[in-house]
């Protein structure tokens, strides 16, 4: 049984008897691994949000929370396949690890019959391997992302489109991508502006310990490219953006 299997059935396992506990040795003679392996799986099904809890004592183990419910297995092949192949096209993003995380999980709540099925069709699949122009390192877009999400000053050295070399501290306001091109649009503190800079042209991106203040861009910043651009939207919400003009430099 392969890991994705053993997780699979590992739950199923929990589910079953819940709330009463399984210690790690019962599970690990149930499933044919050594203890440790099974504590490594407790932990990996706990940091994804499986409701799995020590019960220490005498007849302790491991119990699954009697709400919990498996999500919804009804992920078809063909979905966890356009995951797959929607992270391939996120190389040169901020998010890649986080979607490759994603992917992880659909593939953990997916039967075993699915997760074969998925693992077939991929090996029918070939993607070329096209080389763009300018591809940001990945410390860079780890960087920024992460930069983004906690209001992270950030202090950079840059590249212009001249070929100029500066360092300068960015107040993070949005990730703006152009299919494979990506900017991050803060505050400039050396220009005192907002700018756009090419994750491209960053050679080094790294975090100070200090938080940015709220910062709107509106209304729409000078620079050197016209790009239109509209909000990210999620499935379900409203679309509540405006088509707004973006000037990158």
């Amino acid at each position: 049984m392969n890991r994705t299997d053993r997780l699979y059935a590992l739950v199923e396992e929990l589910r079953a008897v819940a709330p009463r506990p399984r210690s790690a040795r019962w599970l690990a003679d149930r499933f044919e691994v050594d203890a440790r392996t099974i504590r490594r799986d407790i932990g990996a099904l706990q940091e994804s949000g499986v409701p799995i809890y020590p019960e220490l004592g005498r007849g302790g183990g491991y119990v699954l929370d009697r709400a919990y419910t498996l999500p919804p297995v009804n992920i078809t092949p063909r979905e966890a396949i356009a995951a797959a192949v929607a992270l391939e096209t996120m190389a040169d993003t901020p998010f890649l690890d986080a979607a490759r995380s994603v992917l992880h999980k659909i593939l953990a709540v997916m039967p075993p019959s699915g997760v074969e099925a998925v693992a077939e069709l991929a090996g029918r699949i070939r993607l070329a391997e096209l080389e763009p122009a300018g591809v940001p390192a990945r410390q860079v877009l780890r960087t920024a992302g992460d930069a983004l999400l906690s209001r992270t000053v950030l202090a950079i050295e840059y590249v212009d489109r001249n070929g100029a070399t500066s360092h300068r501290l960015i107040e993070p306001v949005e990730l703006l991508g152009a299919g494979r091109q990506w900017y991050l649009v803060g505050w400039c503190r050396l220009r005192q502006e907002v700018r756009g800079f090419r994750l491209d042209r960053m050679r080094r991106a790294a975090p100070t310990n200090e938080t940015a203040p709220p910062r709107s861009i509106e209304p729409a910043w000078q620079g050197g490219l016209d790009v239109p651009a509209t909000r990210l939207q999620l499935p379900g919400r409203a679309d509540s953006s405006r088509k707004a003009d973006r000037m990158l430099s």
